[in-house]
C-alpha cells in the first residue's frame, strides 16, 4: 500500500468508528515499529487512544514540529503521499516517544469541556440574535420568545454539564487538588478552571515548558514597520483555541482586580504595546 492511497484510506477510516477495528487489523498486519500522528482535527485522539488500547505503538506529534522539519527539508508542497512520507521520515530520525493516553477521566472531562465551550459559544450566539431581534421593531414577539427559550435551554444545559465536570473532577484526588490551585488565581473560578484542566492535563507528562506553552494563544506581528502602521497585532490562531476562549475572560478580570497583573499590563502599555497586546500577554502569564 503506497502513502497516497494509505493516507486516503486511513483519513476515511478516521471519520467513522466502526472503521476503527479495521484499521487496527491492517496496522497488525504491518507492524509497524511506530505509528505517526499529528495533533491536529478533532479524529486523531480518539483514534490515538484506540490504537493505544490494541497494543499499537503510536507516536503523537505536534503539528508545528512537523512544520519545522518540512521547512529544514526545504519542502512546501503539501499532498497526502508528501505528507505521509514526511511523517515517516521524521519517525525515522527523531525516534518520537510513544504516546500514552490520559486515564478516562481526563477524557471524559475533555470532552465535557469542549462541549460546554460549544455550548456557551452558542448561547453568546443567541444572546446577540436577541438583541438585533428587540432593536428591530418589525421583530415578530413569537420570534423574540422563541431565541429567549433557546437561551434557557442552553443555559441548562451548560449548567448540567458543569455540574458533571465537578462531579468528575471531586472524584479524581489529583485534579480536585489542581481544580483548587486553579481557583486560587484572580479571575479563575468554577466557570474556568474545568476548561483548563480539561485540555491542560491530557496532554503528555514529558513535555517540555516550550511545548506546554504552544497551546496558549500568541501573538501575530507585522512583519515590517511600514505593515505595522495599518495592521494592528490580533490573537493569534495558534495553540488551543478552547484555552483561547478560556482564558480571555478571566485575564480582563484578573488586569482589573489583581494587582500583580494590573501592574504587569500598565507596564506593557506604557512601553507602548497595544491594549489587546498586553491583554493576550496577561493570558499567557496567567
Amino acid at each position: 500500500m503506497d502513502f497516497e492511497s494509505f493516507g486516503e484510506w486511513q483519513v476515511r477510516q478516521a471519520l467513522y468508528p466502526d472503521g476503527h477495528n479495521s484499521l487496527i487489523a491492517t496496522m497488525k498486519k504491518l507492524r509497524p515499529k511506530c505509528i505517526i500522528m499529528e495533533a491536529t482535527g478533532v479524529y486523531y485522539f480518539d483514534l490515538a487512544v484506540v490504537l493505544v488500547e490494541a497494543g499499537l505503538p503510536v507516536a503523537v506529534i505536534p503539528p508545528k514540529s512537523t512544520k519545522n522539519f518540512a521547512n529544514i527539508k526545504l519542502q512546501n508542497s503539501k499532498t497526502d503521499s508528501i505528507d505521509a512520507a514526511l511523517l515517516a521520515e521524521y519517525g525515522m530520525r527523531m525516534e518520537p516517544r510513544l504516546w500514552t493516553p490520559p486515564d478516562q477521566h481526563r477524557q471524559a472531562l475533555r470532552s465535557l469541556g469542549r462541549q460546554i465551550n460549544r455550548l456557551t459559544g452558542s448561547q453568546t450566539q443567541a444572546k446577540n440574535r436577541l438583541h438585533a431581534m428587540k432593536a428591530a421593531q418589525s421583530t415578530p414577539t413569537l420570534l423574540v420568545e422563541d431565541e429567549q427559550e433557546a437561551i434557557e435551554m442552553l443555559g441548562r444545559r451548560i449548567e448540567r454539564l458543569k455540574q458533571a465536570a465537578m462531579t468528575l473532577l471531586r472524584q479524581s484526588p489529583e485534579l480536585k487538588r489542581l481544580y483548587r490551585h486553579f481557583c486560587a488565581a484572580k479571575g479563575i473560578a468554577q466557570a474556568t478552571a474545568p476548561a483548563f484542566l480539561a485540555e491542560l492535563r491530557v496532554l503528555p507528562d514529558h513535555l517540555k515548558f516550550a511545548h506546554r506553552s504552544a497551546v496558549v494563544p500568541g501573538w501575530i506581528y507585522a512583519c515590517t514597520s511600514l505593515e505595522a502602521a495599518f495592521i494592528r497585532p490580533r490573537i493569534s490562531k495558534a495553540g488551543n483555541a478552547h484555552i483561547r476562549s478560556a482564558l480571555y475572560m478571566p485575564a480582563m478580570s484578573a488586569v482589573r482586580f489583581d494587582p500583580n497583573a494590573k501592574a504587569f499590563y500598565e507596564t506593557l502599555v506604557a512601553r507602548r504595546k497595544t491594549k489587546l497586546q498586553a491583554q493576550v500577554a496577561v493570558m499567557r502569564n496567567t
